[in-house]
């Protein structure tokens, strides 16, 4: 092993960088304004009844929504949908983040993303306050299968796609 350090910050989130994930929008509603903000932290907890889980940190305006609400919604991103996962992950204000964004609306009433690869309607049974970010644990009500396609990644920083089952290419960085 080449070398240790101290747990502070910037060397965690460099090595956490190493960890390829998936993209996802996660998306909730306060009355008839609709926020939205792009998470990393995303997974499946269990399948009896079908539970996940989404890390939002404190800051994230879509976190205090999601805790009054009890409600949130994730759509698993395709590599066609690189701009979406860039406009979500602006700070900007709730209302210009959809302006234009293609979306229908599941049961509950929550934006779900056109063209997603999947999208989970949730109902939050738990949350948990750890850190900066809040874990919101939550069984799903409904959940609707997209198109066939190559999932969005995100790993060193970067977003990738698979390019087949056994290779994964790093894309570069939009100018």
């Amino acid at each position: 092993m080449s070398g240790t350090s101290a747990a502070d910050p910037v060397a965690f989130r460099r090595l956490m960088g190493r960890w390829a994930t998936g993209v996802s929008v996660v998306t909730t509603r306060d009355g008839e304004r609709d926020f939205g903000l792009t998470v990393n932290a995303f997974l499946s907890v269990s399948i009896a009844p079908p539970t996940v889980l989404v890390s939002l940190g404190h800051e994230a305006d879509s976190t205090a929504v999601v805790a009054r609400s009890g409600r949130f919604a994730v759509n698993v991103l395709s590599h066609e949908q690189r701009s979406l996962s860039e406009r979500f992950a602006r700070t900007t204000p709730p209302e210009t983040k959809f302006e234009g964004v293609p979306v229908h609306r599941a049961a509950s009433g929550l934006a779900l993303l056109d063209g997603a690869l999947a999208t989970f309607d949730a109902t939050v049974t738990k949350a948990v306050d750890t850190g900066d970010h809040t874990l919101f644990v939550g069984v799903v009500d409904r959940m609707e299968t997209g198109p066939e396609a190559t999932p969005l990644l995100f790993v060193h920083g970067q977003y990738a796609e698979a390019a087949g089952p056994q290779l994964l290419r790093v894309l570069p960085p939009k100018a």
